[in-house]
């Protein structure tokens, strides 16, 4: 499909023409509206500044609004965007933390996140209906006639609650799908921004077995150099067959140092555009699909963060306008390809990035010569590719020898390094169980392809997994292990689940205690992140957001308390767990109820009273359970 080029399409789009946008495709970055709706929520007519933008790249989701900064402070006053009634509010001591909805006539809904503390008429009914479940956490939804608010009405006070690394206000705009719409869209001219995206790299990865860049079936990444708007690299690179473009990409805006997602991307192929996206209108159900969007392994990998260009084919995102290839363009041998790509952040300041491809053939080549001291087989798997190297001593590549069970596969080279010939396959055709070539042997861990799109079960002897229909992007090769330490290993962390698995391992050896076991994710560092599980003989089933390495893990210490400080007007209690996790606490003061409200930051319990008038006297006790139900008491007087 041929695609206008994107000045046109947004120009078009902002008149009210059609273009030739998909049908999915969403709104441009700008407003239709013929006049802002809404005010700033914080100072509104002077200049803000942001420290998130729309759509930045989050470990595990889209960021879904904009933070504004808030002088480092927290307790500044937050402003309703426009009329309307507040039609939610929710108190957690993680994401979101105390955070306000509002509805408004249009339909729209802004949300105000990381607040410290509401006006006072909802302060007071949140409080009541926080000692009427006895509970910290607390969620409650209104009608318009209960707490109806006017355009720059101060509804709340900024904070630093729930997952917040800082004082800020986190603010957003959504639909009536709850689609997340990027705030800068209606044009505030609270912020300044007149800084073009900056590109840092750009990386080109193959996306069929004949595609090579600079002679080899890997993707590689190049440092581009402004010259006036325009990014570029002096060389052509040599690159054959079908790839992908990913780019790597931060916006800022005027007065903040800080780095910002770029808000849209087009990309043209000799003057064609073949692929766009624009960050918005993002489901909030399917913030997750940013590990799609983006290349995942690089990013838990080496903390860069590369939008790719073209779409996987499990990504569902709404953002996209593609081609028949989804975005990917094939470099055929002896013809040059101009790929441009523009930057646009949400002020439409324009980067733009421009480099030359020279087709060359995929045929075998020696690139250079492998120095062996001992021969071996190293492999990888890109995709659906089986990557095999092979540091051989002869002077010659050979065939390489594939085996299926019974069956055998001569393997011909595809090129050969200075770390050895290189062999590839594509495992679609069939998951081989080892390969051979001179009298070396190596052997794969590949246990199952999971098809994508379909409920799943797959078994052996030590685990079940359970794929949801969404659970998968794309076609899984399934790697399976339980190692001599009860480490069970489904894959690595780098293959992200968009629905979570269901899973079942069976340890060899059983706990003291069920009760006091469950299973945890080993996941990046040292650390063990509580997953949960229900036994069943001698069997534990959890459920799985992401693959790696599970192990089963007793937990039979309970929480600690300290107390950090007591006036009969407030009381607060530091508490902290050695594995599970705080799961729940109550507090009695004379046998009435405290409420204490939580925050994990500073692993922090202070006490906030029903009647303010009424001082804290008498015996106090604190109960504090982990996840695993050890309880820890803690008791003394005011």
């Amino acid at each position: 499909m041929k695609l206008s080029s994107l000045g046109t399409y947004l120009a078009a789009l902002l008149l009210g023409a059609g273009g030739a946008a998909l049908a999915q495709a969403p709104q441009p970055q700008q407003a239709p509206f013929a006049a802002n709706p809404f005010v700033f929520p914080i100072k509104p007519g002077t200049q803000n500044f942001l420290s998130g933008s729309m759509g930045e790249i989050r470990p595990n989701h889209f960021h879904g609004g904009i933070d504004i900064k808030t002088e480092g402070k927290i307790g500044l006053p937050v402003y309703a965007a426009g009329d309307g009634y507040i039609s939610r509010v929710k108190v957690s001591s993680y994401g979101y933390g105390y955070i306000i909805h509002v509805t408004h006539p249009n339909g729209l809904v802004t949300t105000y996140a990381h607040l410290s503390q509401f006006v006072p008429a909802l302060a007071d009914y949140m409080l009541g209906l926080q000692y009427e479940k006895k509970s910290f956490e607390v969620e409650a939804f209104f009608n318009e006639s209960q707490f109806p608010v006017k355009k720059g009405d101060v509804i709340a006070f900024s904070g630093n609650t729930g997952g917040s690394g800082g004082p800020h206000l986190h603010f957003e705009v959504r639909d009536t799908k709850d689609n997340l719409l990027n705030p800068l869209r209606y044009g505030f001219t609270e912020i300044v921004d007149q800084i073009p995206p900056t590109v840092y790299n750009f990386a080109l990865n193959p996306q069929g077995i004949d595609g090579r860049v600079n002679g080899e079936f890997t993707r590689r990444e190049f440092t581009p150099v402004k010259q006036g708007s325009v990014y570029t690299i002096g060389d052509t690179i040599s690159a054959a067959g079908l790839l992908g473009l990913e780019i790597q990409a931060i916006d800022q805006y005027n007065g903040a140092a800080n780095t910002n997602g770029v808000q849209a991307m087009e990309l043209r192929i000799n003057g064609e555009t073949i692929y766009r996206h624009t960050i918005d209108g993002v489901p909030f159900n399917k913030q997750r699909q940013v590990s799609a969007h983006i290349n995942f392994p690089v990013l838990k990998l080496n903390n860069r963060a590369f939008q790719r260009l073209y779409v996987a084919d499990g990504n569902t995102l709404p953002i996209y306008e593609i081609d028949a290839n989804r975005g990917r363009f094939r470099i055929e041998e002896g013809k040059v390809y101009e790929v441009v790509a523009d930057l646009l952040d949400s002020y439409k300041n324009t980067s733009q990035l421009r480099f030359f491809i020279k087709g060359e053939s995929s045929a075998y080549k020696a690139l250079a010569t492998p120095k062996v001291v001992k021969p071996k087989i190293g492999h990888e798997v890109m995709g659906s590719i089986l990557k095999i190297t092979v540091a051989d001593t002869a002077t010659e590549a050979r065939n390489l020898d594939l085996y299926m069970g019974n069956y055998k596969y001569a393997v011909i080279p595809s090129y050969t390094t200075s770390a050895g010939s290189v062999y590839l396959y594509n495992l679609i055709g069939g998951l081989p169980d080892s390969a051979e070539v001179a009298g070396i042997k190596a052997r794969f861990p590949f246990s199952h392809m999971v098809p994508p799109n379909t409920e799943y079960l797959y078994s052996n002897r030590f685990l079940d997994i359970t794929f949801a229909e969404k659970s998968l992007y794309d076609t899984l090769i399934l790697q399976t292990d339980r190692d001599a330490n009860d480490v069970f290993s489904i894959n690595n962390p780098l293959t992200t689940l968009f629905q979570p698995a269901k899973v079942t391992i069976r340890p060899s050896k059983l706990p003291a205690d069920k009760s006091k076991a469950a299973v945890y994710s080993l996941g990046w560092g040292r650390g063990a992140g509580f997953l949960g599980g229900t036994w069943n003989g001698d069997a534990i089933t959890f459920s799985a957001k992401d693959l790696g390495k599970f192990k089963v893990l007793s937990d039979t210490v309970a929480p600690t308390i300290k107390l950090a400080s007591k006036s009969p007007n407030q009381i607060s209690f530091r508490i902290k767990d050695n594995l599970s996790g705080i799961a729940s606490w109550s507090c009695e003061v004379n046998g009435q109820w405290l409420l204490l409200k939580w925050e994990h930051k500073a692993s922090l319990l202070t006490s906030e009273k029903l009647d303010k008038t009424v001082p804290l006297k008498g015996d106090v006790v604190l109960r504090v359970k982990d996840a695993m139900g050890n309880e820890a008491v803690f008791t003394t007087k005011i």
